[in-house]
């Protein structure tokens, strides 16, 4: 019995010892990865980097922009069922340990003792937060014990919803998604609160091997994994077995959602508003700060100015004949699959790439471009049509004559024809922009660049810097008319030489040549574009004046005073002039134009604000007889009214009765500019309704002529009217605003003085100023009647613009 009680004496006293041995052991080795332990207080302010998004103005998503795909979501807008899905396949016993699952490291040590190859993960939701944000994800028993030590501290400083907020914002879940609200968007395009139960399980089979539940490529293991979670569920008494029964009999069901401004065919705009907000802030801003960017694109006025820019463009170089095949490929096997690999513009639909599969009398027969299924591999369905001659005829040659087996051409559903018939296109070699703009605000409905993004996303309406030839005219007439020209004043047509820098004499002529047509009032000059006119005006009116005012406008921030910028010989871009113009159709109000109404940060603070406008009485609680909210606009004004209507109704008379009358067929009250310059390498149509202002621009990237006959009338100007025709089709037909004080008296449109007979208009003066009664010199304090006026020092020109 004494040998027993020894006995049990040495026992206790050498478990004694290991004890506080491994007491010690344990406190050295927790001390030891304890010192350096990251701080767990980082996880208070988590901010996680988020999707930018861009909104159009009806609040539809535009693009995205990120280097992880991750939209945050409060603990309190994430469903139950979701937690629980997650919960139930990575760690049921979530709510009840304390940051280590004994279970869990019970299994993972048995693994290890058997001589397992790779540490076994066991890890609960904690343990994974600590490992994404503060210990890090290297395989090796330092870490997991440090993963654990701060699994600790996390829950001793967090509540459990706050750990799974962070868990569920921050996980992987593949295809570039991270959190449950990007995955729920980009896998199902749903938010979180609208995912069955199938769908919900299925994002939670993803966080431990994503690419190994791929939705197309392991179809059948991601099915597999997602059932699993779903018996999970019924075990842990989330849902009930007739519930999962349910969902594991559901497909898959994945969608990934395609989101490009291409959808809305504003790639242009899209990345000009990416540019734009990369100047302003950060990189790190752009890509991780989630921004909600409200753009002022309206999507279906977007849609418009493409199809009629494009529609322009196609016109102009089907003139000019095919060019050609753009491709040749061996069709002797499955053409579809060697077609697909060619790389087709994703933003001009309905046009198909297509291959010649055979040429026989006055058709061809062809295989059209065959798209890809989600998994990434080709469509096996293989889809012919026919190229008929008269799907051709623009070509100048039939099928036999211009095509050949193997060929790769642009196609398009012939419209109005059998289905399966299509006609040729090709992809302009002109380019060109559009864009269409609130006079009023500037904020930007539309803006397209080029033909095709995908093509060249050099944005030719904001980048390109081209000579607007006469669409700058107006800006030269309203200098006259703010500084003592009325619009009967008359000005010579006929020659004038410029002496240059050089000795050289610059004599510019008009567009049809001849020796002019004697005098004319000023909305004649406007009206058919007459360059001799023009310069006469401007050199009296001084080309330092000219350029302020530009300057004023914004068209040129320093404009060369030389005789030649009268004509539009300076550099400026498309959306500058469209600016112009929409000052002068609001009544001479600056404005600055924007493609973004607003920037908020992730929780809603305003950033940015376009409207600068002050509401005063908007914030009011509520209604006690106050007067009504009242906005103070604080614009600057940049140009008399009564000189923006003047020169307004008489751009109106360039459509009515000038050089832009085919534009008169919208049948609404229009105005606006053609521009040609020097050997037509640029073409421009600048006009404005009351409510809304338009820009066209066309030519070559690299400047050449478009042809010696080339016109703004021909090319630019259709494109305005077809969109126009568009955009005003249900709008009320309104005249231009009339500011007070002006006098509308009928003159005779050809010679400026009153008259009540055949041939007369309405003229707009200022108070004070009266039709003449008969024709005076230049408007001016001196003459300009001699055929051949010799200015000196005038600086050198860049030739004769129209």
């Amino acid at each position: 019995m004494r040998m027993f009680a020894r006995f049990l004496g040495f026992v206790f006293a050498t478990a004694t010892i290991v004890f506080l041995i491994g007491s010690i052991a344990a406190a050295g080795l927790i001390y030891y990865f304890s010192k350096d332990l990251p701080d767990t207080e980082q996880l208070r302010n988590y901010e996680p980097p988020v999707t930018t998004r861009l909104h159009a103005g009806d609040g539809s998503i535009l693009a995205e922009y990120s280097h992880e795909r991750r939209l945050f979501l409060p603990s309190s807008a994430i469903p139950q069922m979701v937690k629980q899905a997650f919960i139930s396949a990575e760690d049921k016993n979530f709510y009840n340990h304390v940051g280590v699952d004994p279970e869990g490291v019970m299994r993972a040590v048995t693994v290890l003792a058997q001589g397992g190859r790779h540490m076994q993960g066991a890890s609960t939701i904690t343990q994974q937060v600590a490992k994404n944000f503060l210990v890090g994800n290297e395989r090796s028993i330092e870490r997991k014990v440090r993963e654990a030590l701060v699994a600790f501290r996390i829950e001793a400083a967090y509540p459990k919803d706050k750990i799974l907020e962070l868990y569920l914002n921050e996980i992987y879940l593949g295809l570039g998604n991270y959190g449950v609200g990007a995955a729920a968007l980009n896998y199902f395009n749903k938010s979180v609160n609208e995912l069955t139960l199938a769908e919900a399980a299925y994002l939670a089979a993803l966080p431990k091997a994503p690419s190994n539940y791929h939705p197309f490529q392991n179809r059948e293991r991601a099915i597999e994994r997602r059932n699993y979670v779903i018996d999970r569920l019924i075990a842990d008494d989330y849902v009930t077995a007739e519930e999962g029964a349910k969902a594991k009999a559901e497909p898959l069901g994945v969608n990934p959602r395609v989101l490009s401004p291409n959808t809305y065919v504003a790639g242009y705009f899209a990345e000009e508003v990416r540019r734009q907000l990369l100047e302003q802030y950060s990189e790190k801003k752009l890509y991780e700060g989630g921004l909600s960017v409200r753009t002022t694109l309206d999507p279906k006025m977007q849609a418009w100015t493409r199809k009629a820019l494009a529609d322009g463009l196609v016109r102009f170089d089907e003139a000019h004949g095919f060019r050609g095949a753009m491709n040749h490929i061996d069709i002797s096997s499955d053409w579809g699959v060697t077609l697909a690999a060619i790389p087709g513009l994703g933003d001009v639909n309905p046009w198909r790439l297509a291959v010649v599969l055979d040429v026989s009398g006055d058709s061809a027969r062809i295989g059209l471009q065959p798209g890809r299924e989600k998994s990434g591999e080709v469509a096996r369905e293989r889809e012919t049509g026919v190229l008929t001659a008269e799907g051709m005829r623009w070509a100048g040659r039939g099928p036999r004559a211009a095509l050949s087996a193997g060929d790769v051409i642009y196609v398009e559903p012939f419209a109005g024809h059998a289905p399966g018939q299509y006609r040729l296109r090709q992809i302009p070699d002109i380019s060109g922009a559009m864009v269409a703009m609130d006079p009023h605000t500037g904020r930007v409905f539309s803006m397209v660049g080029g033909f095709s993004f995908d093509q060249s996303s050099f944005n030719r309406a904001t980048q390109a810097l081209r000579q607007p030839g006469s669409s700058f005219k107006p800006f030269v007439y309203a200098t006259a008319l703010d500084n003592g020209y009325t619009p009967s004043s008359s000005i010579l047509d006929e020659p004038i030489s410029i002496q240059q820098a050089d000795g050289t004499y610059w004599t510019p002529e008009n567009f049809e040549g001849g020796h002019g047509t004697g005098a004319h009032p000023l909305r004649y000059g406007v009206e058919h574009s007459k360059n001799m006119m023009t310069v006469r005006l401007a050199k009296d009116v001084g080309m330092p004046l000219i350029a302020e005012y530009a300057k004023r406008f914004g068209v040129y921030d320093e404009m060369t005073p030389y005789l030649s910028m009268a004509l539009g010989a300076g550099e400026t871009t498309l959306l500058r002039m469209v600016t112009g113009y929409s000052m002068l159709a609001n009544g001479g109000k600056r404005i600055k134009p924007t493609l973004i109404d607003r920037i908020q940060d992730r929780w809603g603070k305003t950033l940015y604000r376009h409207d600068e406008r002050q509401c005063i009485g908007c914030d009011a609680a509520q209604w006690e007889n106050q007067l009504e909210p009242k906005l103070i606009d604080k614009r600057e004004q940049v140009l008399d009214p009564l000189t923006a209507y003047q020169i307004t109704s008489i751009m109106e008379g360039v459509i009515q009765r000038g050089t832009g009358v085919s534009i008169k067929a919208v049948g609404k009250h229009l105005a606006g500019k053609t521009g040609t310059t020097n050997e037509a390498k640029d073409l421009w149509f600048v006009g404005f309704s009351p409510d809304l202002a338009v820009g066209v621009f066309i030519g070559y990237d690299r400047p050449r002529s478009l042809g010696s006959h080339a016109q703004a009338a021909q090319f630019a100007a259709p494109i305005f009217r077809d969109f126009m025709m568009v955009a005003l089709k249900d709008k009320p037909d309104t005249p231009f605003r009339v500011p007070p004080g002006i006098k509308l008296i009928s003159i005779d449109v050809h010679s400026g003085l009153r008259s009540s007979g055949a041939g007369t208009i309405l003229e707009a003066f200022k108070p004070g100023t009266a039709p003449p009664d008969a024709y005076s010199s230049g408007g001016g304090p001196r003459a300009l009647d001699t055929p051949h006026d010799v200015d000196q020092q005038v600086g050198s020109g860049t030739g004769g613009l129209y």
